[in-house]
């Protein structure tokens, strides 16, 4: 009998299919969208804040598959109360994004696909690597939010991911992994490069305009950055290390 699981991480949903397991879900979380043709039929247990407990347990899947940072400690504590099963994760650098492919692919069955996909991202990843040590540092901010105007800090898998391929986070110095900041402060911090992310916060061109207008930011280089590209770990690791690549590269010729 195929392995029955629940996945409260979007970016795990994504990944399981990526390794041809998404027959094994049973449960998903409303925040999972992709693949969007796969995701369409499995039954959805609330979002990744609120999922529905009772109804998960009631599922009764031989695993949960749960991130610290995009889910609920308490959760995760109720279902644990309740005899399933969690493999948890919360990889804050690339290295361990890796290893989480190789992670689920044994947990699931699905070893070959996942060391395939690892092996690529690390083959990717040295590339990358080396070249950007070539290069000058671009020293950048990364928006998450407006109302309050929050960032990238420190301590976080998007920070890793554009350092490794020659990025510099002016605002990871202190402020935690997302501090609020006021446009004075972002203009102080003096990036090169203000990406504007796609989600969680939708940024557009309109933002652009709205900050090219405040005191000392008129002008730096913005561009709108894909926010799944950048932060979604396991699925788009390998997507995430060459655009980052593309990104900065693109900063440098603006």
């Amino acid at each position: 009998m195929s392995l029955r699981v629940v996945s409260l991480c979007p970016s795990t949903t994504e990944l399981i299919f990526q390794l041809g397991g998404g027959d094994r879900l049973i449960g998903i979380t409303s925040w999972c969208i992709h693949p969007a043709d796969g995701v369409q039929a499995i039954e959805k247990v609330g979002g990744t804040k609120d999922p529905d407990v009772q109804r998960i347990m009631e599922l009764a899947p031989d695993l949960v598959f749960f991130n610290e940072e995009e889910n609920r400690k308490e959760d995760a504590d109720l279902l644990a109360q309740a005899g399933l099963e969690l493999h948890v994760s919360f990889p804050k650098t690339v290295s361990a994004s890796i290893e989480l492919i190789r992670s689920i692919g044994r947990t699931i069955g699905l070893e070959d696909a996942a060391e395939e996909l690892a092996l690529k991202s690390e083959a990717a990843l040295a590339q990358v690597t080396q070249i950007s040590s070539d290069l000058d540092p671009i020293r950048y901010a990364y928006l998450i939010w407006r109302k309050p105007w929050m960032a990238a800090g420190h301590d976080t898998y998007l920070t890793d991911l554009l350092g490794l391929a020659g990025g510099v986070n002016v605002m990871a110095a202190d402020g935690g992994r997302y501090p609020v900041l006021e446009l004075d402060e972002l203009a102080q911090a003096d990036p090169q490069v203000i990406l504007m992310c796609s989600e969680p916060f939708p940024f557009k061109q309109e933002h652009i305009e709205e900050l090219r207008g405040t005191e000392g930011l008129q002008h730096r280089t913005y561009i709108l950055a894909d926010g799944e590209a950048l932060t979604w770990h396991g699925s788009r690791t390998l997507e995430g290390i060459l655009y980052a690549q593309e990104i900065l590269g693109q900063s440098r010729t603006l």
